[in-house]
């Protein structure tokens, strides 16, 4: 069985609903940010970054989204999550949500972990100001350029999907207005329509 290890409002959601699609033999495990669970000593001798999600294995544990989101889809092929027999548009998938890992996700945490840059406290402030717009133009991209279709890689539902479908549902909480990216939004009630979706989210509130 696989272990997930996540918490509420983080990146692991995409990796969860990744597992369910799946159908995988899963179980989750909450790192409680709210009591710094991510920083004692049983969860760092899992995952030393400090960070979620990883993903147990019976080979180790994986850490970073796009790699344990990739692995998903390879260990369960029969789901369909990744096109591993097309080369270019598997690179096209690992190029999204390298973007979403590498660019998107990091200008939304200078809003709340700016102490990860800097000390002075206006430095703090500026960041935590800019964040957003940096995150707005980002999704602009992603609205003009990155989304083909109903689903981000055009007609076939992918692990980009669930990791879009996080990083949207912080729009509004980081102050960001979703009008400007319909095509954006569409995808998002599209994927809150999906059965996986639902299921994992019923588990995330529980």
């Amino acid at each position: 069985m696989l272990k997930l290890y996540s918490f509420r409002g983080t990146i692991g959601l995409a990796c969860h609903i990744a597992l369910e699609e799946a159908g995988a033999d899963y179980q989750v495990e909450w790192v409680d940010f709210a009591r710094n669970a991510q920083r004692q000593p049983d969860y760092l001798a899992i995952n030393p970054k400090s960070r979620v999600p990883a993903l147990e294995t019976a080979q180790g544990v994986l850490t970073e989204a796009p790699a344990i989101l990739s692995y998903i889809a390879q260990t369960h092929p029969a789901a369909k999550l990744a096109p591993f027999g097309d080369a270019f548009a598997m690179a096209q998938v690992q190029a999204f949500n390298t973007y979403l890992c590498s660019t998107v996700h990091v200008a939304a945490a200078h809003r709340y972990r700016g102490y990860r840059w800097a000390d002075d406290p206006e430095a703090l402030k500026d960041m935590a100001r800019k964040a957003p717009l940096v995150v707005a133009d980002c999704f602009a991209l992603i609205e003009a350029n990155l989304v083909q279709g109903p689903w981000v890689m055009g007609e076939a539902y992918s692990i980009c999907d669930p990791y879009l479908y996080t990083l949207t549902s912080w729009l509004e909480r980081d102050g960001i207005d979703p009008a400007p990216y319909p095509k954006v939004m569409a995808h998002f009630a599209r994927m809150a329509a999906r059965p996986a979706v639902s299921k994992v989210l019923a588990q995330v509130a529980a």
